[in-house]
């Protein structure tokens, strides 16, 4: 059973940069994809980003298309989310999310898709 952990939330001005990470402490994440979702108060969950196991194919929602990347460190165990330009809009709670594939080239994009799930990190962007 994975458990996975995020961190790098906090709060930033409009315009400012965070960089998310997840891992698990004990446990690979190699032979997962990795997504990243994040939900407001009063909004559905949104899957914002997602990674491959292999090929280095990522997904971007429109809403962070040109502002964030998402990118794995395997000599790490990490997955991360770097986040520019950040607007108002983007605050919420973030959530990292694994499964092992059936195409590793892929990754899902689809919440129910995934198996595993972290605590979350607030990201709050005010001025």
């Amino acid at each position: 059973q994975l458990q996975l952990v995020e961190s790098g939330g906090g709060l930033v001005q409009p315009g400012g940069s965070l960089r998310l990470s997840c891992t698990d402490s004990e446990n690979s994440l190699d032979h997962n994809a990795i997504g990243w979702f994040r939900q407001a108060p009063g909004k559905e969950r949104e899957g914002i980003s997602c990674i491959s196991v292999t090929d280095g194919f990522t997904y971007y929602a429109n809403s962070v298309k040109g502002r964030f990347t998402i990118s794995r460190d395997n000599a790490k165990n990490t997955v991360y989310l770097q986040m520019n330009g950040l607007k108002p809009e983007d605050t919420a709670l973030y959530y990292c999310a694994a499964v092992v594939p059936v195409y590793r080239h892929l990754c899902p994009v689809g919440q129910f898709e995934y198996d595993y799930w972290g605590q979350g990190t607030q990201v709050t962007v005010s001025s």
